[in-house]
């Protein structure tokens, strides 16, 4: 096979030899044809300009594509007639996202009947016989999808820095991988070396090399894939959040470039639709729901059919209707699997079938081998990842929007270590729940799941403000979470605390959002200041914490948030965290699970 270095091959792997030839190959032969000749002639035919646009302002209901019946039209698709005769094509999709790296089945939470109930899923060992299922059902004309955040969120993948889960991913046979925003946690080289370790094809149209060399301004990854499969050509573009260098710790993103999907997205589209004559195409992104329900309102996006989404753990079991696309997000931990079935005839959509489906370990045994390979991976850490540090007597979950027992659980600790007038935590998503055996009455705390709940083990740090800057932060937070404008959502949830109280409206505008705010049962005084404590992010200023700029008497505390939790633990274990009101809004429930309102969508 030969090797075309077309100008859309621009990532490190053209340019360092520790990758092999064949990954080469895969990389820089982004479909099936030749690029050279092709983007040539795209430059000459202008391709480059983008088109202008913006927000659909007309807000759309959600469109249910199938209801209750979905299951049993999935099963029947390859059963039309049309797709018995040959004069159709029937397409399966596999999309799975957000796995941060649980390698093991685990407790998952649902709600039932308004309740909280928890089963066991996930575990990758039963996801790839889930997949390998489902995609023998459809073998020739199947494609198996990865929409981001893989390599973080566990003590095997922070201690190996996302190398233990390459292989693990591999073993599975996905086609395509896009990068989330958390595969940055271990900086670009790291990126680079774990993402290009995986047999699938890349994508992503917005990363870029930003170094002082030559490769400077170039693609770090293939910004699309075309497909040919079951005589139909279909055109995979890739979208990584732009965001991610505000979401996450600066240092992260250090030599990365960022850029919005509306600024090269229509030249893609014109691409895969007009040149390449796609048939299908489809947006692969990790930019959260609310972010991709813009986007499918942006009219740069027309020609797309779906926005496969990722980021935010959302469980659409119905597609979104967007102005110009269907939006879809497959939950996350590996406790689920979205599959797509679209049957095509003469280059139209004749019948199409969405499913969100569990990834339940009492259907689906355990892989043999992925049991093994997990086994290998774990052993350089299986002493130190399973030392139990405490136990709960709750569960610990994550999954509320505005405040959570686990958060609650980690502020008690920070506030417990240094007494600072107000503790911090992040409005993280990540880590699936803890919960108690019914037989014991409590739950094993271990290493492991303490990097579940904080992937990164970051360094306290204490320094003051005043009542008006806090204030002022909190409406920036707020706005961070729930801006009317879906672009400017940053994809995570309400900043969690000790110390204080707050009451907030989610569906006022911009800074008129903060009812009232109690430090210490008292209302906040603008005027005095406050101390408080949070994690370090890495490259922020030393005046900056926790994304609140102009903090005064900046101090590291010395002690790492993991030491702060072991500590807390052994004289407080076992825990009991629940939500108790810290914080409030007037217009949602303590129990809100999504941040994204009034498109018909539910999690459940």
């Amino acid at each position: 096979m030969s090797v075309n270095h077309s100008p859309l091959c621009s990532c490190a792997v053209c340019h360092t030899d520790p990758i092999s030839q064949a990954e080469k190959e895969l990389h820089i032969e982004l479909s099936e044809n030749s690029r050279r000749d092709f983007i040539k002639k795209a430059g000459r035919l202008g391709l480059s300009l983008g088109i202008g646009g913006g927000l659909v302002t007309t807000p759309l209901a959600a469109a249910a594509l199938y209801d209750e019946e979905a299951t049993y039209k999935s099963n029947s698709m390859k059963q039309n007639k049309a797709v018995r005769d040959g004069k159709a094509s029937l397409i399966t999709l596999l999309h799975t996202a957000d796995i941060h790296s649980q390698l093991y089945q685990h407790d998952e939470f649902f709600i039932e009947n308004g309740k909280p109930v928890y089963k066991k899923r996930g575990g990758l060992a039963s996801l790839k016989t889930m997949i390998n299922t489902l995609r023998n059902h459809n073998a020739a004309n199947t494609l198996v999808i990865d929409g981001g955040d893989c390599f973080q969120g566990s003590g095997i993948a922070a201690l190996s820095e996302g190398k233990a889960i390459v292989p693990l991913m591999n073993n599975i046979g996905y086609d395509i991988m896009l990068p989330g925003n958390w595969e940055v946690v271990y900086g670009k080289e790291m990126l680079m070396q774990d993402m290009f370790g995986y047999d699938a094809l890349k994508v992503c149209a917005n990363m870029y090399h930003d170094t002082q060399d030559d490769m400077k301004g170039d693609l770090i990854f293939p910004p699309y894939y075309v497909k040919h499969m079951a005589g139909v050509k279909i055109g995979f573009i890739g979208y990584n959040d732009p965001l991610t260098p505000k979401r996450q710790s600066p240092a992260y993103c250090d030599g990365i470039k960022f850029t919005p999907p509306e600024s090269n997205v229509a030249k893609y589209i014109k691409i895969l639709r007009e040149y390449e004559k796609c048939q299908l195409v489809f947006l692969v992104t990790h930019m959260g729901l609310a972010q991709q329900f813009g986007l499918s309102n942006m009219e740069q996006v027309k020609g797309v059919d779906y926005i496969l989404g990722a980021d935010t753990h959302e469980r659409l079991r119905k597609p979104v209707q967007g102005a110009y696309a269907k939006v879809t997000e497959p939950g996350a931990f590996g406790s689920f699997i979205a599959k797509l079935d679209i049957v095509m005839e003469n280059g139209i959509i004749k019948d199409q079938t969405y499913q969100l489906l569990d990834v339940d370990p009492a259907t689906y045994r355990e892989d043999e081998e992925m049991k093994r390979l997990i086994n290998k991976a774990n052993e350089p850490y299986k002493k130190e990842l399973s030392r139990v540090i405490g136990k709960t007597k709750n569960p610990l979950i994550r999954y509320y929007v505005i405040e959570t027992p686990m958060d609650n659980f980690i502020t008690d600790a920070i506030m417990w270590k240094f007494k600072p007038d107000i503790a911090l935590s992040n409005g993280f998503r990540f880590c699936p729940p803890l919960v108690p055996d019914p037989a014991t009455g409590t739950a094993d705390i271990t290493v492991d799941y303490l990097w579940s709940m904080l992937p990164v083990d970051s360094e306290a740090k204490k320094g003051s403000v005043t009542g008006k800057q806090l204030w002022n932060w909190l409406e920036i937070e707020l706005e961070n979470t729930f801006a009317r404008d879906p672009a400017k959502r940053l994809g995570g949830w309400v900043i969690r605390f000790k110390g204080m109280e707050v009451n907030f409206t989610l569906g006022n505008t911009a800074g008129k959002r903060v009812n009232y705010i109690k430090v210490g049962g008292e209302p906040v005084d603008l005027d005095r200041e406050y101390s408080f404590v949070a994690c370090e992010r890495e490259g922020d200023p030393d005046t900056t914490l926790c994304r609140m700029q102009g903090v005064n008497q900046p101090q590291l505390l010395g002690y790492t948030m993991h030491k702060v939790i072991e500590e807390y633990l052994a004289v407080h274990s076992p825990i009991a965290p629940v939500v108790e009101g810290r914080c409030t809004a007037t217009d949602a429930p303590a129990t809100l699970l999504t941040q994204v309102m009034g498109l018909g969508y539910e999690f459940r």
